[in-house]
């Protein structure tokens, strides 16, 4: 999977003006802030890849869910494809969020480190080989995960303690952690996500929103992912 590393384009993404709370919205509310929407944090450190990133993002601004950025630094971030996203916060001075976003990227000491910690009352979420981060982080030993289809095997060489699971859109590795597959998968997972906290009648309506067709929210199995031949 090519990582280009283009800089053609600057986008600077806060949460607040993609975070509007829904006051009609039904179902459980965050159980850290019965009253508040939930809040989102997205990881991106260098080479983060733009669909892990905006589709989840897609999913939990849809649902009225507190979305921010976070990094090493305020400094630009250069994504996948030349894409640059300023981040609005850094590990240093982040919110302490309810759910945590990993995609695909290179990755930080510091980015580690702040995963250890927010994963102790977080819900946190992979998307494709942020699997790695997580298993680094020492969040799936002895847990089934999974990753991208094209990183099985190393995923199993460098994490030998973790239960693999091919094939699956996602995976619920623990009580708080979850593991997608490659790209799209993260939009069914942050979907699952949704249902968990505002019921299947409001994922479903996002789903239809945004046209995004098949119940692999609901069931990781129902569309499995296949090598491709």
């Amino acid at each position: 999977m090519s990582i280009p590393n283009g800089l053609s384009l600057l986008v600077v993404l806060g949460a607040g003006f993609l975070a509007s709370a829904n006051a009609g919205a039904e179902g459980p509310p965050s159980a850290a802030r019965p009253d508040e929407p939930p809040i989102v944090a997205f990881v991106l450190t260098r080479n983060a890849n733009v669909i892990d990133f905006s589709g989840p993002w897609e999913v939990f601004q849809d649902a009225s869910f507190r979305l921010y950025t976070v990094s090493d630094s305020k400094e630009p971030v250069s994504m996948t494809g030349g894409l640059k996203v300023v981040p609005e916060h850094a590990f240093a001075d982040a919110p302490e969020p309810d759910i945590v976003v990993v995609g695909a990227q290179s990755g930080s000491p510091a980015m580690i480190d702040w995963l250890k910690r927010v994963s102790a009352r977080a819900t946190v979420m992979s998307v494709c080989t942020g699997a790695f981060k997580l298993g680094t982080a020492g969040l799936l030993d002895g847990h089934p995960a999974t990753t991208h289809h094209e990183f099985f095997d190393q995923f199993q060489k460098q994490f030998p303690n973790v239960q693999l699971r091919r094939g699956l859109r996602w995976v619920q590795s623990s009580d708080r952690v979850y593991t997608a597959g490659g790209l799209t998968s993260g939009i069914d997972l942050a979907l699952h996500l949704v249902a968990k906290r505002l019921g299947e009648d409001a994922a479903r309506q996002e789903a239809f929103y945004m046209e995004h067709s098949g119940d692999g929210w609901k069931e990781p199995t129902s569309t499995p992912v296949r090598a491709a031949k």
